[in-house]
């Protein structure tokens, strides 16, 4: 098996539901995702990110799991999520899977056995207080929405702990039956053929709550034994986590004070996510090069995940409270457009005006930066949002796949789906889907297959070091590199309006014969690299050398 493959993957990810349908019930399935791999196969997909798959009440989306053993029987069958991986490996697509384990729904067996009685052997797999913790007013992840994050249970007579809403009630991982199930819930899915798990909510996960203590101590070693554990199952399985936490925090995710990579291996760059994002909003690249310098160094073996847009909102959290008016002004100028009061529920189409330009020259900067990149099912062919919809569902509307009726994503009567499917005159179905755009070698989609194919010829880009290259620019410029044994480029990105001129004749000595691998347009040849044109949201790429024997 490849090592580290996942420093060399792109990742898409996608909820089952909203894909395809296959046998006109509304919801999207496992078969209809089945006929669908050929499709993700030519776009250049190497792993595939399922959200929530498992049964559940659906209160939050498939995040309250009610049965971690089984498959949402909307979805199909265990069989047919086995049959999804052997085609999808057939055709050399890994799949990962949410593992949701900082919860549970209150409907799960677990929760209603340890609420009916305090003798229940489940009883301290929940966390419980015999008073109101003071506290309980505090560390809500959904302000607005919650609450509080204490609720009193009138059948266990007693308060149980939820970060998130009421009815996920969370587990308590200091049990070390809870640890033991959590390690069995890993197994049983690999065992079935997974490539391991997106850990959603890991710093909650590991968080020892203390009932009146907002800051309560986190377990870090519960991650090294996850780790281990899952090297011993499957040696190449891989844990992806979402932790948006402090800077000087994110290396102990990754390995414990020796300096090893002993616990995940990938987290989401959040940071760098809300630098780009300041980044575009300003036309200046100034946010992206500090978080260059800034993000701590990660071991041997780590490494990050970089997006533009997930399932989720944009969490802008991380940015000064002006800063964060700045990307609300630019993307997001109406109260329905944000959500918490910290991000932006937008698809990145609308935020950039939809304007192909701006497009081509995020998504080429998300790429060619450092980890690994993860792009959002819908985003290569710039699908819209539907803010008509409450929260976060207004980004989960269903995939636009051809002009048939509901996009193609299902054949049921249109009140029936799962979620309506966007038509309006802009972002619609019967403008924006997969059919036109195949047809069309100027599309976006075609853009997207190009530069994912230039991005699997070039080993160096995210594996390898990635490094700003501290030239005199035109204001907007960026210009980074990327090196390893595999040879070096470098990448330049215009943010502004202006058409410019780049000299990087300063890289001439590291340099074979230098050439553009891709770009926004065709440009004249580098040459000595002292001037290189470029346009107002242009980018290119350039190779400096390439070691035939190191990658």
């Amino acid at each position: 098996m490849s090592d580290r493959w996942y420093s060399k993957a792109v990742i898409y990810c996608l909820d089952v539901d909203t894909y395809v349908d296959s046998d006109g019930d509304g919801v999207g399935d496992f078969r209809g995702l089945i006929g669908r791999l050929d499709y993700l196969a030519r776009l250049g997909v190497t792993c595939l990110w399922l959200h929530p798959i498992h049964p559940s009440p659906g209160r939050d989306d498939g995040y309250d799991v009610s049965d971690f053993y089984n498959v949402d029987p909307r979805y199909g069958t265990l069989g047919d999520f086995a049959e999804l991986l052997h085609q999808a490996r057939n055709r050399g697509i890994r799949v990962i899977i949410d593992l949701v384990v900082n919860h549970t729904s209150d409907q799960h067996p677990w929760f209603q056995s340890a609420r009916s009685s305090p003798d229940s052997a489940y009883r301290d797999w929940y966390l419980w207080s015999d008073q109101a913790p003071p506290d309980r007013k505090q560390g809500m992840v959904f302000p607005g929405e919650q609450q509080e994050t204490w609720t009193y249970d009138r059948t266990a007579k007693a308060w149980y702990y939820h970060r998130f809403y009421r009815f996920q009630p969370d587990l308590n991982v200091a049990n070390p039956h809870v640890r033991a199930e959590i390690k069995k819930i890993m197994s049983f899915w690999l065992q079935l053929g997974v490539s391991g798990f997106r850990i959603d909510a890991a710093p909650f996960i590991i968080e020892r709550t203390e009932p009146g203590n907002p800051d309560s101590p986190k377990d870090f070693e519960f991650l090294t034994e996850l780790r281990q554990h899952v090297q011993w199952r499957r040696a190449d399985a891989v844990l992806l986590a979402e932790a948006n936490v402090e800077p000087e925090q994110l290396t102990d995710y990754f390995g414990d004070i020796g300096g090893s990579s002993n616990r995940l291996h990938m987290l989401f760059d959040f940071m760098l996510n809300g630098r780009l994002m300041l980044a575009l909003a300003r036309g200046n690249p100034e946010p992206i090069i500090e978080a260059l310098r800034d993000t701590p160094a990660l071991p041997s073996g780590a490494s990050w995940a970089t997006f533009l847009r997930n399932h989720d909102e944009i969490d802008l959290s991380r940015l000064t409270a002006e800063q964060r008016n700045e990307v609300y002004e630019q993307f997001g100028p109406d109260e329905e457009m944000r959500l918490y009061g910290r991000g932006i529920r937008r698809r990145l189409a609308p935020m950039l005006g939809n304007d192909r330009r701006r497009l081509e020259l995020a998504y080429s900067l998300q790429f060619s930066l450092r980890g690994t990149p993860v792009l959002r099912y819908g985003e290569e062919i710039g699908m819209g949002e539907d803010l008509s919809l409450p929260g976060r569902e207004a980004i989960r509307t269903p995939m636009q796949w051809s002009y048939l009726p509901n996009g193609g994503f299902s054949a049921a009567d249109p009140k029936q789906l799962v979620r309506p499917v966007i038509s309006d005159e802009e972002y619609g179905y019967e403008k924006v889907n997969v059919t036109a755009q195949r047809h069309d070698r100027g599309s976006l989609l075609a853009w997207f297959e190009r530069m994912i194919r230039t991005l699997r010829e070039a080993p160096e880009v995210g594996a390898g070091s990635c490094t700003h290259v501290d030239v005199l620019c035109p204001p907007g410029v960026l210009v980074h590199r990327a090196d390893d044994g595999a040879g070096s480029m470098v990448f330049l990105h215009n943010l502004g309006t202006e058409r410019v001129t780049v000299d990087l004749s300063s890289l001439a000595a590291d340099a074979d014969f230098p050439n553009d691998v891709f770009a926004d347009r065709e440009y004249e040849p580098v040459g000595k690299l002292d001037a290189l044109e470029l346009d107002g949201h242009g980018y290119r790429w350039i190779r400096l050398r390439r070691d035939p024997a190191g990658g």
